[in-house]
């Protein structure tokens, strides 16, 4: 019967050991470091609440909604259309009420079975001390469900970081036109 060396598993767990040297060797990890936020001049997080009129304008001479892929079917739902959007946002529900901002983005028709969208949009503030900051609102919107929760997963300006969700209300929708004044009201985490 033969002796084990007594010197293997020393041999094997330092070969092992500079093997696994050797591999992370190359690796750099230098893309990324932790931060204090208040290098970026983020102070006590806040909870904000905005009420808002969103006004959708698919009439007239100067819509603010136009169809830039149109339904490739004859569904009753309008199945794959996109409308590209620079909608109004103003502090009241008619369109002489005071501009705070534009809803820039798009919104398609996500569902066969129902009038779902897929919003993906900025709101673009133009008012106030959030002139020039927006918030970034992407998720379904089931337009003719009372109210529709999408999330709001971003922001620039004075939003950096936000967070939160909106709750859109119709107000208004004109059958014949399409036109449609719906209420926002934006719950947002932000600093």
């Amino acid at each position: 019967m033969s002796k084990l060396n007594p010197f293997l598993p020393a041999q094997f767990f330092t070969l092992s050991f500079l093997s696994l040297l050797f591999l992370s060797a190359g690796e750099n990890h230098d893309f990324v470091r932790s931060m204090d936020k208040k290098i970026l001049g983020l102070k006590k997080e806040k909870l904000s609440h905005f009420k808002l009129y969103w006004h959708d304008i698919v009439t007239g001479a100067k819509p603010s909604a136009v169809m830039v892929v149109p339904p490739s079917n004859t569904s009753t739902t309008a199945f794959g259309m996109v409308r590209m959007i620079d909608n109004p946002l103003t502090m009241g529900p008619e369109m002489s009420s005071k501009l705070v901002g534009k809803a820039q983005g798009f919104y398609a028709q996500a569902a066969q079975d129902e009038i779902g969208l897929l919003m993906a949009m900025n709101f673009a503030f133009s008012e106030g001390k959030y002139n020039g900051s927006t918030l970034t609102v992407l998720g379904r919107n089931t337009v003719f469900s009372k109210v529709r929760e999408m999330p709001v997963i971003g922001g620039s300006g004075l939003f950096r970081f936000a967070r939160g969700y909106v709750q859109a209300t119709t107000h208004k929708f004109d059958l014949t036109t399409g036109d449609a004044t719906v209420e926002y009201n934006i719950y947002v985490l932000h600093y």
